[in-house]
């Protein structure tokens, strides 16, 4: 059994109560490891560590800031491995997803936010006489709470900018998936990060995370994760005036015109679909297709979908790991009752699959393809955030606009055509705050990244990260003669 503990003033620390929280590995339904269940009590030491580092954190040039991180991403790459390992068993992906994408796009967040501290510019403006010019200063403490479908990889996307922004930061990963997080505590110090710069404070978010964000010294919130503990959070910090970044659900749909490149546009809309067992905020979740081409996608789909390896993570063939706990398995489990109750039709998919060995008891769905489905039941209008999709046709480019912007969110859409008339005008119309055209998850770490309606609050990614973790100061001084 492990045992991982807060970080806090750059040391491991036990829980102030002395109670632990078990941590379950979603492939074998079994517990494996344990945190802390901390409290207030634990929240207080890590603010008071990081009120200790903050002043020469906040004064440390650019440079300084800039190698530490460098240093960081480097520790995080010679543990591809381990950390590879840990995500893979403590969140149910496939070790290979997380080699390949999850821990190198967490170095990559270091690397790049290193390079963005030395790069992060003031303005001037002049007048006759007068000059102006702005400069963005350190918030000071921030929290940084981030979800478990991809833990380091969005933990790390928070923390770097308020690092390199100069900032002190409280981090709260899930309770669900906290072992990256724990291993990232040891790699900072031995990257030479100060001591209370970065703390991490594991346990439950109505207990730890509500003491988090309620603490008088925090200064700014950044999350990542439901819209209903979104809304929760706004309340909470919106009277006492906290800046907030909020990334939230999404309902996202893939619009496929028939001028589609069809074989990479197959290719796409599968991976878009079922990713990290479609455990991903950017998952394609409703798939609209042009009527002339639907019957041949739904077929080619399918038979596409049936060919996918449900299986260990820990085995390189496995396409579709575990879902991450029992309690989001039997979520997603309901909302296949729901559709069914709805009129769906079920394509494939659609109940839980029984590993052989070891994994027999975890926590494994098929994928799942539904249809017959009207856009406004509660299948189509709610994240399931799971390994199912829906397929709905439409006429022409106003219905697939009118199906594709009748959500509650606004995350991400993409688009598929060879149109590039049509490409623009669907982009410039499609409610999202983030719009593929032809690809999907190609992320270019200087663009803003975020939602609209009830996907979010703010951006986050390159300028705009390194702007929420700073304020603004205009200073103005007349020099000219009298």
């Amino acid at each position: 059994m492990q045992k991982w503990s807060n970080f806090i003033g750059g040391r491991e620390a036990g829980p102030v109560g002395g109670e632990w929280l078990d941590v379950f590995e979603p492939a074998t339904g079994q517990v494996y490891a344990q945190i802390p269940q901390s409290s207030s009590a634990d929240v207080e030491l890590a603010v008071e560590a990081a009120q200790k580092a903050a002043p020469a954190w906040m004064a440390a040039s650019p440079d300084v800031r800039s190698r530490i991180l460098m240093r960081i991403a480097d520790l995080i790459e010679l543990r591809l491995d381990m950390l590879a390992a840990l995500e893979s068993q403590d969140n149910g992906k496939p070790v290979w997803l997380a080699r390949e994408v999850d821990i190198p796009r967490a170095a990559a967040n270091f690397r790049f936010f290193a390079s963005a501290a030395t790069q992060f510019a003031s303005e001037s403006h002049h007048l006759p006489g007068v000059t102006g010019y702005t400069v963005r200063q350190p918030i000071g403490l921030v929290a940084c709470i981030s979800p478990w479908n991809l833990p380091l990889y969005l933990f790390t996307w928070k923390i770097a900018p308020a690092l390199a922004a100069g900032n002190v930061v409280i981090g709260k990963p899930s309770e669900v998936t906290p072992a990256t997080a724990a291993a990232l505590g040891a790699i900072c110090s031995e990257a030479g990060l100060p001591p209370g710069v970065l703390n991490i404070v594991h346990g439950l978010g109505a207990e730890v995370g509500a003491a988090i964000i309620a603490h008088p010294l925090v200064k700014a919130i950044s999350f990542t994760g439901g819209t209903q503990t979104g809304a929760a959070i706004a309340a909470a910090a919106a009277p006492k005036f906290k800046k907030l970044s909020l990334e939230l659900g999404g309902k996202n749909p893939v619009i496929i015109f028939e001028d589609a490149d069809y074989p990479r546009m197959l290719d796409t809309t599968l991976r878009a679909a079922f990713s990290n067992q479609g455990q991903i905020c950017l998952c394609g979740s409703r798939i609209l297709i042009h009527k002339p081409i639907y019957e041949k996608f739904k077929a080619d789909f399918v038979t596409r979908v049936n060919k996918l390896k449900v299986g260990d993570p820990a085995l390189p063939d496995s396409r579709i790991g575990a879902v991450v706990s029992d309690q989001h398995f039997h979520k997603i489990l309901n909302h296949l009752d729901i559709a069914r109750q709805e009129g769906a039709t079920v394509l494939c998919g659609g109940h839980p699959l029984h590993i052989d060995g070891r994994c027999e008891s975890g926590w494994f769905l098929a994928p799942t393809v539904l249809e017959g489905l009207s856009n406004t039941c509660r299948t189509n209008q709610e994240e399931i955030f799971g390994p199912v999709v829906t397929l709905q046709p439409f006429e022409d480019e106003a219905e697939a606009l009118t199906l594709a912007n009748d959500v509650p969110y606004g995350l991400a859409a993409t688009i598929w055509t060879s149109n590039v008339s049509r490409a623009h005008r669907v982009a410039d119309r499609v409610e999202a705050g983030i719009v593929w055209v032809n690809c999907w998850m190609v992320r270019d770490l200087r663009t803003p990244f975020g939602g609209v309606k009830a996907s979010g609050v703010g951006r986050e990614g390159g300028w705009e990260a390194m702007r929420f973790f700073t304020e603004t100061k205009s200073v103005t001084i007349a020099w000219g003669e009298e």
